[in-house]
């Protein structure tokens, strides 16, 4: 769904004005200052959607997601980037809108598309792909990108291409990825007798340890699991992937989850909250709020992306050696999604191709943009979490250097969900109207010692079949 990704909130505010460079603010979030006229002397580039931008080109390209004044280090780099990037097309404007916080909310994002006030380049996750193209909202760049657009194209997991294609064309250009591990607290778990070393492979293990650490007392929650704001219905899907279940049919038309596999996943939770009493007393939770519990060392794992390490030690003041992470328990596959830029459906042929231009600098190069890792880790920026990675090939090797040259945590932490890929798969359709479904599911065996765990699933089956019938 987060880096972006749907795990955090998506929150809406105002637009900061910055002037810096060749960056322009906007007036207002969700309004565009571009149309699909580019007028006066921009658009002179080449017809041809094969060719690389001319660097002579003039056109103005309104952009998502630049850092707000809040995230100053995130924001310096964006700035220097502009810089960078005007040496080698000094007539292309980049104009940033920045939020604060989460770039997207998803009623403004549905607004957004529904008014085409969407910017040139903007911002999405894997699983919008369909929400937006049902509104026309985004332009097939399938001939503007290849080895001369962007150079590093075929070291980019095609998995992770995949998410951003329809019917073979593409309409995306990634900005990062994730699969969910098992986050622990390694504090915790040698306080409990555990290595931190090797964290739990199946879940029985994973509840014989939660069993283990909430022995330990004074409030604290073996394993934590998410029950509302949709994020439950997420991971009940990313638990039923670890054991080789599915949400959805091959057909997409058919919830899956109503069988043995499913009542498993009910059954181990219900039985870890009300007979272990592993899981903490306090329930309903969303994203956020088990982040917290672990920073403060009150629970001791749960199910995460490798980037929740770093926003914990950015927003909640832990810090990295207290963290550790393992493979998806089950191991059959594990949830994967992320976060991507696409390009507004209608605009010029030269604004496509600068926009292509300027994702594949600040994106998609290893060394430069988002992978300058040394400039990361001079601006007090995490280095050496294992995600986003989409890399694979000679640019994997370079950038996996790089990051442990220039790491800020202990990356050793991170060697079993390093050394042991799950593979990925991807969200079902209709995610999140499925996810808010399967929360109920979740809130039910949570908060309900008389939980009826068959009808928790015929009732939720009967509704995500519905869910999918409207697509």
């Amino acid at each position: 769904m987060r880096s972006a990704r749907f795990r955090r909130t998506r929150r809406a505010g105002a637009v900061a004005l910055v002037s810096a460079l060749t960056l322009t603010a906007l007036a207002a979030c969700g309004t565009s200052s571009s149309d699909n006229n580019d007028g006066g002397s921009e658009g002179s580039g080449s017809s041809d959607p094969s060719a690389p931008l001319d660097p002579k080109t003039k056109v103005t390209i309104t952009i998502d997601c630049m850092p707000p004044a809040a995230k100053a280090a995130e924001l310096k780099e964006w700035k220097e980037d502009v810089a960078e990037f005007n040496k080698t097309y000094p007539n292309v404007t980049i104009e940033g809108r920045s939020t604060p916080g989460q770039c997207l909310e998803p009623p403004r994002f549905t607004a957004m598309l529904k008014a085409k006030s969407q910017p040139d380049v903007f911002y999405t996750y894997f699983t919008d792909l369909a929400q937006v193209l049902d509104n026309d909202g985004a332009a097939d760049i399938t001939a503007y990108v290849n080895d001369k657009s962007v150079p590093a194209l075929k070291d980019i997991d095609p998995n992770v291409l995949g998410s951003l294609k329809h019917d073979d064309k593409l309409y995306g250009l990634p900005t990062s990825n994730y699969t969910m591990g098992l986050l622990i607290n390694r504090k915790l778990f040698e306080q409990a007798g555990l290595d931190p070393d090797s964290p739990p492979r199946t879940w029985e293990e994973v509840r014989a340890a939660a069993k283990k650490i909430a022995g330990l007392g004074k409030g604290t929650a073996g394993f934590g699991e998410y029950s509302a704001g949709n994020t439950g219905g997420w991971h009940f899907t990313a638990q039923m992937y670890s054991l080789g279940g599915d949400i959805v049919d091959a057909s997409g038309k058919k919830a899956a989850f109503n069988n043995e596999l499913g009542k498993q996943v009910a059954e181990n939770l219900h039985a870890m909250r009300w007979e272990d009493d592993s899981m903490g007393k306090t329930q309903l939770l969303k994203w956020g709020d088990l982040q917290k519990q672990i920073a403060t060392d009150k629970l001791g794992m749960f199910l995460a992306a490798p980037d929740d390490i770093a926003y914990m030690v950015q927003q909640l003041g832990a810090k990295y050696e207290n963290f550790g992470m393992g493979p998806i328990p089950g191991g059959k596959n594990t949830l994967a999604g992320g976060n991507n830029y696409m390009i507004k459906q209608g605009i010029s042929g030269d604004k496509i191709k600068a926009a292509v231009a300027w994702l594949n600098f600040k994106n998609l190069t290893v060394g430069k943009g988002q992978f300058d890792w040394a400039r990361a880790k001079a601006d007090g920026l995490p280095v050496g979490v294992p995600q986003p990675n989409f890399w694979l090939n000679e640019s994997k090797t370079k950038d996996d250097a790089a990051r442990a040259e220039h790491a800020t945590m202990p990356v050793a932490n991170f060697k079993t969900f390093m050394d042991n890929p799950v593979a990925g798969k991807a969200e079902p359709p209709k995610a999140q109207e499925i996810y808010k479904v399967l929360d109920n599911v979740m809130s039910g065996v949570l908060t309900n010692k008389d939980a009826d765990v068959d009808k928790l699933l015929s009732t939720a089956e009967a509704q995500v079949n519905q869910v999918l019938a409207n697509q």
